[in-house]
Parts: structure tokens; sequence; C-alpha cells
């Protein structure tokens, strides 16, 4: 696909400089010199024209000879002899340029992939020869920043964008071609060029984990502006856009990644539609409005003027704590929300959660993340074995942190056998005595064991007698 794109860009351009260099200005005859008489005395000097002349009538029958081939393959072949026949001729730039178009042509006839792969290369060759006799021949630096874009040499692509556009401004209008022509063909070049640039840009800071995407994001908005119809530019960009995080060009990014999605076809049309929807749903905090935003990109190619999409902004903890407990009993509540009301709420809130908790004994499972082992106390005279305490973990949050937010102190010792492990769940009861906000940590006192019944034995009945 890509390549049939490049053959629609630079086809045009190619046959305008085939049809303008394959007319050089003919040698002129030669004349017998005693013939020659004067006529009028000589005019003002006057600039001489710029048009190419080959004088030797050789070289100029064996260069229109191979420029007017219509068939690629004898154009392959002519083309080659005359340059290297001729290595100084002053259409050397012109004949690698046909070269080139021709060797394209091969390459979009080509029936097997060692053919293609042949005619690609020697296609590449002859755009860097071209670029020996001219550094800043747009059509061969357009060739080869697309091609290698297409290759996924993206920094070799970049290059020769970067090359291509220092040498736009300056460039000179190939002799033959119209000035609407001209402009056509460095619009077109321009388009690969910062294409090119993007994409490289793009793909660099993408790699390097960096976030700044300002070069992608200007580079590759003007290439979609030039034609909004390429699907690699146009995903990139809202890629870029969107890859620095939440910011003023999140709307942007999601306007062109649901334009590449009407742009895809296949399995890349969905994959890059559930991107963009879960992009979009992000940004926006629900779906609402996504297809609504994937018709209007089917046809619109650019944001309109004040194109906006309505940016969700979550509820602050405190704003959460209180919805809770409007919409909630404590008693019904999960431990993380009392631990959100607790440490996040104001102050009326906090109290009205802990006012239900205090002293009154709870049933629940933590997860242990470290047990201090009982020692030997003296009660009353006697050396007994010293309740044992635990830090557990009741909130997922900190579970997945191994960070402890509940201080138990059992009754009592537990028993050898009974003695959980470290980095399992743990069933108890425990009585809340106080707490901390933050970091948040519950103390609670009168711990017990939660044990599961024993299974009681299957019913044994008396056999029946036959």
């Amino acid at each position: 696909m890509k390549k049939i794109i490049l053959a629609m860009l630079l086809a045009a351009a190619i046959t305008a400089v085939a049809q303008s260099a394959a007319t050089p200005a003919q040698p002129a005859p030669q004349q017998n010199p005693a013939a020659a008489q004067p006529a009028s005395p000589p005019a003002a000097p006057q600039k001489p024209p710029q048009k190419k002349e080959i004088k030797d009538p050789a070289e100029y029958n064996a260069y229109v000879g191979a420029a007017q081939q219509t068939d690629p393959a004898a154009k392959v072949s002519g083309l080659e002899a005359f340059v290297t026949q001729y290595p100084n001729s002053v259409m050397k730039e012109d004949a690698l340029e046909l070269l080139m178009g021709a060797y394209q042509q091969m390459l979009g006839q080509a029936k097997t992939p060692d053919e293609q792969r042949a005619d690609q290369t020697k296609m590449l060759e002859t755009a860097q020869k071209v670029l020996v006799v001219n550094p800043c021949n747009l059509r061969a630096l357009a060739l080869l920043a697309y091609t290698k874009n297409a290759q996924q040499n993206f920094a070799e692509a970049g290059q020769y964008g970067e090359k291509g556009l220092q040498c736009l401004p300056t460039a000179a209008k190939p002799e033959g071609t119209s000035d609407a022509d001209f402009q056509k063909l460095k619009d077109g070049t321009a388009t690969i060029f910062n294409g090119a640039v993007g994409v490289s840009a793009f793909s660099t800071t993408l790699q390097a984990k960096g976030n700044d995407y300002t070069k992608a994001q200007k580079y590759l908005r003007a290439a979609v502006q030039a034609d909004p119809a390429n699907l690699l530019n146009v995903y990139d960009l809202g890629r870029a856009y969107l890859e620095p995080g939440p910011g003023e060009n999140d709307v942007d990014g999601l306007f062109f990644i649901a334009r590449a999605s009407n742009l895809a076809q296949g399995a890349g049309k969905d994959q890059i539609a559930k991107f963009g929807k879960s992009r979009y749903n992000k940004y926006h905090g629900s779906e609402e409005g996504w297809s609504d935003l994937l018709a209007m990109t089917a046809t619109t190619t650019l944001p309109p003027a004040n194109f906006a999409i309505k940016q969700y902004v979550p509820p602050t903890p405190a704003e959460q704590a209180a919805a809770l407990v409007k919409s909630k009993k404590v008693e019904e509540m999960s431990f993380a929300e009392w631990q959100l009301v607790l440490s996040e709420g104001t102050p009326e809130d906090a109290d009205k959660v802990w006012s239900v908790l205090k002293g009154k004994p709870l049933q629940m499972v933590a997860h242990v993340i470290s047990i201090e082992p009982p020692g030997k106390t003296t009660e009353h005279g006697k050396t007994v074995e010293a309740p044992t305490k635990l830090k557990l973990a009741g909130s997922s949050d900190d579970i997945d942190a191994k960070r402890a937010d509940i201080d138990l102190t059992m009754s009592a010792a537990i028993p050898a056998k009974q003695m959980p492990k470290e980095d399992t769940d743990f069933q108890f009861e425990g009585t809340p005595v106080s707490y901390v906000a933050k970091p948040f940590l519950m103390t609670m006192n009168d711990g017990a064991l939660l044990v599961k019944a024993a299974p009681k034995p299957p019913a044994r009945k008396r056999p029946v007698a036959h």
C-alpha cells in the first residue's frame, strides 16, 4: 500500500522531468567558415539562456533515444549505458532522475518479492547518485525520505526530510517546467519531508521515553494539513498530542485518533478505535460523544474552530468522602471506605464514622504484614505468655504496597498451631480504640481468632434390612 502511495505522489513529478529533460538543445550544425558572411552589426550583449545543451551529436542521440523509451526495462538499459558512456554529461542529473523513475516503474510491475527488492535497491542507489550530482534534488530527497519512512528507518527518513526542507526555499525550477507544475512539486515534496521529520521525531521521543513531542506535533501537523488522508501521519499526530499526558493538546489528539480510525481498514481500524475510545473515556469520563466524534471525523479532516471536548474532573478525596457518608451507612462500608473518610474527610464526616466504629467489636479479614512473636509477661505475680501483636493491611492499596493500616493486639497469645503466616489473609475480631489519619493506622485491641467451625461428620444411618 505504501509503495502505491509513493508512486502516486512522485509519478507526476518524474513524468514532468521526462518530458522536459528528453529534449535538450540540439547541437549546432557544422558550417564552412569561408561561407559564413557577416550580417548586420552585432546587437547589444544579452544574458545567455540557461537551457542545457549537448554539443556532441552522438551524446545527444544516445540521451534522447534512451529518454524517449516507453518500456521501463529498455529505458533503464539505455540510461544506464548513457550515464556510463558520458559520466560528465551536462544532462547527467536529468538522466539519473529518469533512471530513478524507470526503476520505480519496474518496481510497480515486479511480480516476485526478489524482483521488488532488486528494483527498489536500484531505485534507491540511483537516488543517491542523483544527490551526488545535486544534493538538493527535491525528487531524490523525497523518494528517499518516503521510502525510508515506509521501511521504518525513521532516523534516516528524518535526515532526508530535514535536508529537503532546507533545500525547498532555494530550489531551482527544472528547465521546461511550468510555474504551476513546479509549485505542485514543491508542495508534494514538502508534505513528504514534513511527514518524515515528524514521524522520525515522534519515534525518537517515544523510544527515549521522553515527554517533549513539540517537534513531532509541528511537522506532522503540517504534513496532515497538506495530505489529510495519510493514515500514518494522522495516527502518529494523534498520538504525539496524547503521549505527553493530560494537557491542552488532548482534544486535538482525540480528534486525529478518531480520524485515523476512519482512515484505517481491517483489524487496524478496530484497534485504533479501541485505543481512541479508551483515551476518550479517560479524558471525558465516559464514552458519551465518542460515536459522534467518529461520525464527524469521517468527513472532517481538521478540528473545526472552537472544537472542544469536555474534560472530566474527578472529585477530590474530601468530596468522595462526603458523598460516601451521604449515600451509605457506616456499617455497610468496607474498611477502605472507612479509611477514606477518616483520612480525607472533613472533621464532621470523620466523626460520623468514628462514632460508630469506636469501642465496638468488628469482624473482618485483613492481610498479615508482620507478626510480633509472643514473649513472656508477668500478671498478678505469675509469668504468662504476652498477647500476640499483628500488623495488618485492610485495604487493597495497602495490601499491594505491603503497608500496615491496622495495629491489632490480641487478647491473648495465639497458640502455635493457630498462628497465621505473613503474607496470608487473617480472619479476626477486634475493637477499634484509636486511629491516626495520615499515614492511616487504626489501632485495635481485644483481638480474637475467628476459626471456621469444623464440618460435621456425615450422619450414619442404620443399614436398611433386606
